[in-house]
């Protein structure tokens, strides 16, 4: 599957950006690494475009949806085959790229980087709400998920072409996957690293869960 994306949604990542382009480069040819710079206010932008990869660029912070939907457009204009999304903390490590693409040999859907979620290694907040939220996912999509909150997955372009995505925050990765489950694509999965390097997370406890819930509230009716 050549010309896959490997689209980066990024909001004050200057510290780590550089890094991570450059160990996904050893996969991914530079011009089809995508990175949305979702209004930063540090010097993300300014360093992701010395790396040589593709920078696309938010006036004012959207959210983490709207930055994956400004990346799923791109690569559906380029007729790309195939998106790989992943974080821009260093939480997911470039190494697994090999293994979505041959995961994704013949198929269509969805394939999401499953992280082993121990106590020993995953923050009890995150592992709890991680749990939490895949076993809701999993009942409204028909299919167990375990890890629904993993933004590191392969998404073919039949689905980016199929699925209309309405949330602009972090709901749109449990969005997606409802909605293309139940459009009759396949969802699997490919065991990933779980690192936890202390970075700063963007996700508001109280508010992204309201949005998470208002999420499965309207996917009864979809």
């Amino acid at each position: 599957m050549n010309k896959i994306a490997v689209i980066i949604p990024t909001y004050n990542a200057g510290t780590t950006i550089a890094e991570l382009i450059e160990s996904i480069s050893r996969f991914v040819s530079r011009e089809d690494i995508v990175v949305i710079d979702d209004g930063s206010c540090d010097r993300t932008f300014e360093t992701a475009r010395t790396t040589g990869a593709m920078i696309l660029k938010h006036d004012a912070n959207r959210g983490k949806g709207e930055a994956l939907k400004t990346g799923f457009r791109y690569a559906r204009r380029r007729n790309c085959p195939a998106v790989i999304t992943l974080d821009a903390d260093l939480q997911h490590d470039p190494e697994s790229i090999p293994d979505f693409v041959r995961k994704a040999n013949g198929f269509s859907g969805i394939i999401i980087g499953t992280r082993k979620r121990s106590l020993r290694i995953m923050p009890f907040g995150r592992w709890l709400t991680n749990n939490l939220t895949s076993a809701i996912v999993s009942v409204l999509s028909g299919q167990s998920i375990r890890d629904s909150q993993s933004g590191y997955r392969l998404i073919t372009a039949q689905v980016l072409k199929s699925v209309k995505l309405d949330s602009k925050k972090y709901d749109l990765e449990s969005e997606i996957l409802i909605k293309a489950k139940r459009k009759g694509f396949d969802i699997t999965e490919v065991p990933i690293r779980t690192i936890y390097a202390g970075g700063r997370s963007f996700i508001n406890p109280l508010v992204d869960t309201a949005r998470f819930i208002r999420l499965m509230w309207r996917s009864l009716w979809w």
